[in-house]
């Protein structure tokens, strides 16, 4: 990477001089021109030398192509309906117009033969199309991938900056780039002029325009790039290809597809920036990100802005503030302080789990938070994940914390020998885990250095899996179900690059298929998309504002019990085969677990983000760390009031009582403003009945009065409440 830092330092790039502003002028719509029209921006050299290239060898490409034969080609729907064609002709876009006009209009993507294609590139032989719109998820992804190459296109010409990557992510698209000024960043006030730039981009209906390119060709057009550069040196064998898309003035290193033109985009908005480092590695030269959003037409752009508006009103980071729940300090980055409120609701959730794991058979574990070396290259962590782990010297040794708790469950496994009457041993485990993530990925609770999981490990036969995966559904689908979660499953199986032989996946698989099949719950198939060491079964929630987050995971695992040298004897004799040993003096067999791993929050701290956004800051009674606030009328009743917060504590209940000066309808709205559950209003009448005027949370801004309950019948209900975490406050 010395060599790249060099490259950047020693890198020139020469800008004309800017033209004066230009005046604005009416648009043929009549609207009016951008005051940042696209030909008074300085432009950089390289921008100019990339297009002649690209022309030349476009131009030898056009002429390949016209000397192709033209033969009939059938083309297949996914309805069984054909079309007929010729090669080296017909389009993707040709066929959706001649179905009608308004698919053409939404056309976004091909897929040609189950590869994406673009949709204005003409087909070279018969095949099965399907015609994607932006409503598909695959149209989605590759119309903001697109937009990515507008907004690439806008910073090229208002910064002068080198391109590194640009890709679709889940909801719109980034840019990184770095700059040639290195005093030069990127501020809001860029935003305005990038949108305009965007605009005309996309008023011109730019076309993106493929160009397959070897090697040699590749490293020539981006010489200028040293970014683009090293990407090429890296991920292109010597002596391949592969492929480059131009529209405007913006020529990108991309395997595509795109749109057929910038001018399907209708909406464009850049959103906000960020720095980063090349490759996400600390040690490389630093960037500049933008984020952008786009769509199809304006009305959805409206619609995202307005969930913009209600998602920042959710963000866990400002109501864990509001609350005082919790928060973070520069002595300690990615560490959360979690102050007494937070950690109630923080032990909530962790007491909900464990009482799970009573009634299903989980025995909580408490392991080391630090291990020697040796443990992270027996599991092969220390090969591929050292660099995400914080290592210190012990005793003239390497030792690390432990970012993940399944090689200390297999110690703890293997420390005696175990019989197959053991099996499933369920090993549960809140411990302490420490992961060393860059600081610019920080984020809140979502992305912590330090955090606890509900982490789980089974270790069972081959023949419990199917009864173990069947059992974590289950768990899990309890657990969403008490917060209101929608989940979503998918069956993830075999990758090309593997460990273990095919047979044993192909059991694996079978039996996760049917363990999906009996728990009835709707699910797809992620081929190829399963972890090296096994199969897995991949669980999304979708949260109040329909934002998907993966939290839960349920995967199988063959290869840490061969790594761990992990047996348990079997109840057959005799010789062994395939993964199992013999005993020779007693003859008896000694075969290998499987392990389950298995979380169902996943990241306590996590969760409590997206559980924080969920429910808005409004927390259902069994969760919320302020469940009651007593209000007496007058100080005369402060002694009262006191034995009634003292009678709900004595219930395991959070009670709360304001004996400020404030008026009652301060003081009964104060505590609504603070998301109590209950507010309980004490006079005399109540002090001498001893009874409390109980408010409802969920009946504000209604004529309801509150009731008066006898003060044992309302802790009672209390604790009910409590104890059913319904997500209702009525009892």
């Amino acid at each position: 990477m010395a060599d790249l830092e060099n490259q950047l330092k020693d890198l020139k790039v020469t800008n004309a001089k800017p033209k004066p502003k230009a005046k604005s002028k009416k648009s043929p719509k009549g609207g009016e021109d951008s005051a940042y029209p696209l030909e008074v921006i300085p432009r950089p050299e390289y921008l100019d030398y990339r297009a002649r290239m690209f022309e030349e060898l476009k131009a030898k490409y056009d002429a390949f192509i016209a000397e192709q034969p033209r033969k009939p080609i059938t083309i297949t729907l996914p309805d069984g309906s054909q079309k007929m064609g010729t090669s080296f002709e017909t389009t993707p876009m040709a066929i959706a117009r001649e179905i009608s006009k308004s698919l053409a209009e939404r056309l976004v993507i091909a897929k040609v033969d189950g590869e994406l294609f673009d949709s204005v590139r003409p087909l070279e032989k018969s095949c099965k199309l399907e015609l994607l719109d932006f409503e598909h998820p695959e149209g989605k992804k590759v119309f903001w991938h697109s937009s990515a190459h507008v907004l690439g296109e806008s910073t090229e010409l208002h910064y002068g900056c080198h391109l590194c990557i640009g890709p679709p992510i889940d909801e719109g698209f980034y840019y990184e780039m770095g700059m040639t000024d290195s005093e030069r960043s990127v501020s809001q006030s860029d935003y305005a002029p990038l949108e305009t730039l965007a605009k005309r981009v996309i008023k011109e209906k730019q076309p993106f325009e493929r160009l397959e390119l070897s090697k040699a060709d590749l490293l020539t057009m981006f010489k200028h790039n040293p970014y683009k550069v090293h990407l090429i040196n890296s991920k292109i064998p010597d002596g391949t290809s592969t492929t480059v898309y131009r529209c405007g003035s913006l020529i990108d290193l991309c395997r595509g597809p795109h749109i057929p033109h910038t001018g399907r985009i209708k909406s464009f908005a850049v959103l906000k920036n960020s720095s980063s480092y090349f490759l996400g590695d600390a040690n490389n030269a630093s960037l500049q990100r933008l984020y952008g959003i786009s769509f199809p037409d304006n009305k959805q752009m409206t619609e995202y802005k307005k969930f913009l508006e209600e998602a920042a009103k959710r963000d866990h980071r400002k109501i864990g503030k509001d609350q005082e729940l919790f928060f973070f300090h520069e002595l300690s980055p990615g560490s959360c302080f979690f102050l007494p409120h937070g950690t109630r609701i923080y032990n909530k959730l962790v007491d909900m789990i464990k009482h799970q794991y009573r009634q299903r058979g989980f025995e909580e574990v408490v392991t080391p938070t630090m291990f020697n070396c040796k443990l992270w290259m027996t599991s092969g962590h220390w090969e591929n994940y050292k660099d995400d782990m914080f290592t210190l010297p012990v005793d003239k040794e390497e030792f690390a914390l432990k970012p993940m708790n399944c090689p200390g469950h297999c110690v703890l496994f293997g420390h005696r020998e175990r019989s197959y009457r053991e099996l499933p041993l369920r090993y549960a485990d809140f411990g302490v885990l420490h992961r060393n993530e860059a600081s610019g990925a920080l984020s809140g609770l979502t992305r912590v250095r330090r955090f606890s999981q509900d982490d789980a490990h089974i270790f069972c036969r081959p023949d419990q899996v199917k009864s173990e995966m069947q059992g974590c559904l289950e768990f899990l689908q309890n657990v969403y179900g008490v917060f209101g979660f929608k989940f979503f499953l998918e069956l993830s199986t075999r990758p090309e690059k593997h460990l273990g032989d095919v047979a044993t996946w192909n059991e694996a698989e079978k039996q996760l298929e049917e363990a999906l099949n009996a728990f009835g719950h709707p699910w797809e198939l992620n081929p190829g998309d399963g972890a090296f060491y096994g199969p897995k079964i991949d669980i999304t929630i979708a949260d109040a504002l329909n934002r998907k987050h993966q939290c839960a995971t349920i995967q199988l695992d063959f290869q840490l019990p061969e790594r761990f040298k992990l047996e348990y004897r079997s109840a057959e004799g005799g010789s062994s085969s395939g993964g199992q040993a013999a005993d020779t003096e007693t003859n008896q067999t000694f075969k290998r677990p499987v392990i389950v791993h298995r979380a169902i929050l996943g990241s306590v701290e996590r969760m409590m983000a997206i559980l924080t956004e969920h429910f808005a800051g409004k927390w259902p009674f069994w969760l919320n760390p302020r469940q009651v606030m007593v209000v007496p009328v007058t100080g005369v009743i402060f002694e009262y009031a006191r034995e009634v917060r003292q009678a709900l504590h004595q219930a395991g209940l959070y009670a709360d009582v304001d004996l400020s000066d404030s008026t009652l309808n301060k003081k009964i709205r104060n505590a609504e403003i603070a998301q109590y559950n209950f507010v309980v209003v004490v006079g005399a009448e109540e002090q001498s009945t001893i009874s409390v005027n109980v408010r409802n949370r969920d009946d504000v801004g209604t004529k309801a009065k509150g009731q008066t309950i006898p003060l044992a019948d309302f802790v009672n209900r209390l604790v009910t409440l409590d104890q059913s975490r319904a997500l209702s406050n009525q009892f």
